[in-house]
């Protein structure tokens, strides 16, 4: 099965981490000016998803967000959120651990994109 966003082993370890200091949590993908266009990590019960935002799946048990907006811009690739050392977005939880968040992509295949629409 096609996933729209995976997340590398690096990317997954940070998830656990936080997920041990602050509980389940969640991903919104920033399209905002103060943090570009990081994936951005919340508690799961802090950040309120809308009618306006598109759920892409989930990453280590985590759920992954963008707006609709955003979503028709990205469709045609696959998300793949990886960490890297570096200071997050200010209102991520990874912040103060010294490393981030970072959404790298890929353009699907024409049987990927059938197999996404079928679904």
């Amino acid at each position: 099965m096609v996933e729209r966003v995976t997340a590398t082993e690096e990317a997954i370890d940070l998830i656990n981490n936080l997920k041990e200091m602050h509980g389940p949590l969640m991903f919104h993908q920033s399209g905002g000016c103060c943090d570009g266009s990081s994936p951005m990590c919340y508690p799961r019960d802090e950040f309120r998803t809308g009618e306006s935002d598109f759920f892409l799946g989930n990453i280590a048990d985590t759920p992954f967000y963008m707006s609709k907006d955003q979503y028709e811009y990205w469709k045609h690739t696959q998300l793949i959120i990886d960490a890297v050392d570096g200071r997050g977005g200010m209102f991520s939880l990874e912040g103060p651990e010294g490393k981030r968040f970072l959404t790298r992509s890929r353009v699907f295949t024409e049987d990927e994109r059938a197999e996404l629409t079928a679904q």
